[in-house]
């Protein structure tokens, strides 16, 4: 009877945990739809070169790294509610904005701009939700509970990449991308009245919150080896399509699809080993892994190799998010916890950003990415 309710138990802390990321799942779900259509939509039909295809796709990261900060402070004042809701309002904007572009494509300047706006608003929609299901959960369940409300983010957050990124492509070869854009829009919607019908939580603590930089300055250890992993995501999502293009190849959405299906089994199966052998082991050996599978996608003959690399590297990656931000968030008061998370989650806007640009003047040649991994990381 024990056993069984402790089951019980399990599965109710699972299942609330599970009504809160969706909120991460419907908002990667719409940035997965554009993930592997964007760089390409930029390259052949507008005709830009790769540099400008990867800036304008790492704006949106650079907005998530602005809004980060602010989601979290909405969460520590307001609850995680607002910035929820927010967020969903923004993917509907996007949605709108790429359905201009759709009818705009003979116009590449204009579509160019309106493309860069639309990419500002989906990082900020990013920054909003990015961290707020998991303070959502957290207020729910308790502190306890932190590593697993992490996990199953994570698992939200790249199993919507997974199953969005390949619909994307065949929406948009099948249909053309007013179809993605019409997508987006309803799923924004569905968001945000599923938000609505939720209950807002706040925080008890009476400790006074902490500033924000003084919360950014705990977290800056822990946030800067979650960036040396955010390297190679954003290489693979950024440039995989060009790079398979550039080798004739066919089937670089496959590689997206496998690294985030890595990643989300790696979740599932490992994610004992936070507490069996701490964060900073667990991390360690992740970004080790990770390595791995870059090389091998950077020294590949062909492209089942190359797949093979992609399903060792998000198998890598998995469990550098939480194994850090536990031992991140840890440090800070329950008062500033929206901030702590919310802090911590800069660093992998900040790397996926920076990896953009960096790398755009390389991005047939992945074995550059191999040295830049290397040198972050040491």
């Amino acid at each position: 009877m024990q056993a069984e309710s402790q089951n019980t138990t399990r599965q109710n802390i699972n299942l609330t945990i599970i009504s809160y990321v969706t909120f991460t799942f419907l908002g990667y779900f719409t940035i997965g739809l554009t993930l592997a259509v964007l760089p390409e939509y930029l390259h052949g039909p507008l005709g830009f070169n790769t540099m400008v295809a990867g800036i304008v796709i790492s704006l949106q990261y650079a907005a998530t790294f602005l809004f980060r900060g602010f989601g979290g402070k909405i969460v520590d004042k307001s609850g995680p509610k607002p910035a929820v809701m927010m967020s969903m309002a923004g993917f509907i904007v996007s949605g709108i904005i790429l359905f201009a572009v759709a009818f705009l494509q003979d116009f590449r300047m204009i579509s160019l701009g309106l493309m860069m706006v639309m990419r500002l608003i989906t990082g900020f929609s990013e920054g909003l939700v990015g961290t707020s299901p998991i303070n959502w959960a957290i207020l729910k369940l308790g502190r306890q509970h932190t590593a697993k409300a992490i996990s199953y983010n994570g698992i939200g957050n790249y199993g919507a990449l997974a199953a969005g990124a390949p619909l994307g492509v065949i929406i948009s070869n099948t249909f053309g991308i007013v179809y993605i854009a019409v997508f987006i829009i309803l799923i924004g919607i569905g968001g945000l009245i599923y938000a609505h019908s939720k209950i807002n939580l706040m925080g008890t603590s009476k400790e006074a919150p902490q500033s924000f930089l003084h919360v950014l300055k705990k977290v800056t250890p822990y946030g800067l080896c979650l960036a040396a992993g955010g390297i190679g995501f954003g290489a693979i999502s950024t440039f995989i399509t060009l790079y398979y293009n550039y080798l004739h190849w066919t089937g670089a959405v496959l590689c997206l699809s496998l690294f985030s299906v890595m990643f989300v089994l790696g979740r599932l199966i490992f994610a004992g080993a936070i507490n069996q052998y701490g964060g900073m082991k667990t991390a360690i050996a992740c970004l080790a892994m990770e390595l791995v599978g870059l090389s091998i996608i950077a020294l590949a003959a062909d492209p089942v190799i190359t797949l093979f690399g992609a399903g060792v590297a998000g198998l890598g990656f998995s469990l550098v998010f939480p194994a850090l931000g536990v031992e991140a968030v840890r440090l800070i008061p329950a008062s500033s916890q929206g901030s702590a998370l919310g802090s911590y989650g800069l660093f992998i806007d900040l790397s996926l950003g920076i990896t953009g640009p960096l790398l755009g003047t390389v991005s047939t040649d992945l074995a550059w990415i191999i040295f830049f991994q290397l040198v972050y990381v040491l």
